[in-house]
């Protein structure tokens, strides 16, 4: 299978070439630090049970309570048509469903899967995407029951960046499935640190973005055919490079990995090569923290949540591990008007962390769900447990 390096250039360099001037304004570019600006830290959390008297941190008129526990590695939700949630457990190779949405009524969907994360439906069925598959089941919304799998796509496996997303167009004639990167900055097959788009039965397979080196999760903007996604940018570069980032996305799209990153900024360790995409790269429209790693967004559509968090977007931070200081873990919201982001990302649910300084945290949060009533889900794989953030007007 081809290699980026070795794809026709006329095809991808006339892509880039039609979208040179096209496009979503973004938010003002960040000030980046020089590369290597510090050394490169290998600060790996350790998860621990959480301390006496710690508590998850919320704005005034917020509450945050336990909604379901005692999971493997809880990590994407989705909220079914009927008002079902479902669970990927990543850990445990399994998928629950979650009766009425409430955290209570949890029944074992589907088990024996290899790390599954992504979950959509199409017509009758749900797609789980594993790491190296996506694999179709027919879907009764009655019983809440499936029938047997079915291979709908393979997918490159191996290296790192395991976690796979699923999601289907408005129509429903296209799925895309989103797969990262086989390593730090290594090209990789054209599939990979890609946006993948098929038919729904596998079929007609295309690249709908390139250059994202781990593209964790994507959605669409509401009531729109603006797809979004959040990318786990490189390492290895410094405590504050580059941002980790959250985007429109543009079919056609290249996003810099492995030769440039957050714009036409070229990769140090790639000695110039390919200064032509450097120079094509699309700069994203939100800057997240560098290494942070975003997990999964929600455009909240509710009215539970006050004025100021409506119609925004609220992003997961699994956390850091190539940062001196640890940073993340938290829940941010990031305001949009008229269909764009408007201001930086903010705090919304904080505390999982004890200290930038200190190795032990207590929680890492993973995938996000607004509920029908308004309330949000987050799910948290290092507590093994389910959050529901709601707000109480007074």
């Amino acid at each position: 299978m081809c290699r980026p390096e070795d794809l026709p250039m006329r095809k991808m360099m006339l892509s880039l070439l039609l979208l040179a001037g096209v496009g979503m304004a973004a938010q003002q570019a960040p000030q980046l630090p020089a590369p290597f600006a510090t050394e490169s830290a290998n600060n790996t959390p350790r998860v621990v049970d959480a301390p006496a008297g710690a508590k998850l941190q919320v704005p005034p008129g917020f509450t945050v309570q336990p909604w379901a526990a005692g999971f493997d590695m809880p990590r994407f939700m989705l909220l079914a048509p009927g008002g079902e949630v479902l669970l990927s457990d990543s850990g445990a190779g399994n998928v629950y469903v979650f009766a009425d949405g409430n955290g209570a009524n949890r029944k074992m969907l589907i088990s024996g899967l290899n790390r599954p994360f992504g979950l959509a439906f199409w017509r009758n069925y749900l797609y789980v995407a594993e790491t190296n598959s996506v694999k179709r089941y027919a879907y009764d919304a009655k019983a809440l029951t499936v029938g047997p799998g079915q291979e709908v796509v393979k997918v490159p496996g191996g290296g790192n960046h395991w976690t796979r997303a699923v999601l289907f167009d408005r129509a429903g004639q296209k799925m895309y499935v989103s797969v990262g990167s086989s390593s730090n900055i290594s090209p990789d097959p054209e599939e990979r640190a890609a946006i993948n788009r098929y038919d729904p039965d596998g079929s007609g397979h295309e690249i709908f973005a390139a250059g994202m080196r781990n593209p964790s999760n994507i959605h669409w903007y509401p009531n729109s055919d603006t797809l979004w996604v959040t990318v786990i940018e490189r390492d290895g570069l410094g405590d504050d490079l580059p941002p980790d980032y959250f985007t429109h996305v543009q079919q056609g799209g290249f996003y810099g990995w492995p030769w440039a990153y957050f714009g036409p900024h070229p990769e140090p360790r790639h000695n110039g090569q390919h200064a032509e995409l450097v120079q094509k790269t699309l700069t994203p429209d939100v800057a997240l923290p560098a290494h942070n790693s975003p997990l999964d967004f929600a455009f909240y559509t509710g009215t539970q949540f006050p004025a100021p968090y409506r119609g925004g977007a609220f992003i997961t931070l699994h956390g850091t591990w190539n940062r001196s200081q640890r940073a993340g873990y938290k829940v941010v919201y990031v305001p949009f008007a008229n269909g764009k982001p408007s201001g930086p990302p903010k705090d919304f649910l904080t505390g999982w962390m004890i200290a930038p300084t200190n190795k032990d945290v207590w929680g890492r949060p993973v995938g996000v769900v607004q509920l029908p009533d308004g309330s949000l889900l987050v799910s948290d794989d290092g507590g093994k447990k389910i959050w529901r953030v709601s707000y109480a007007r007074s």
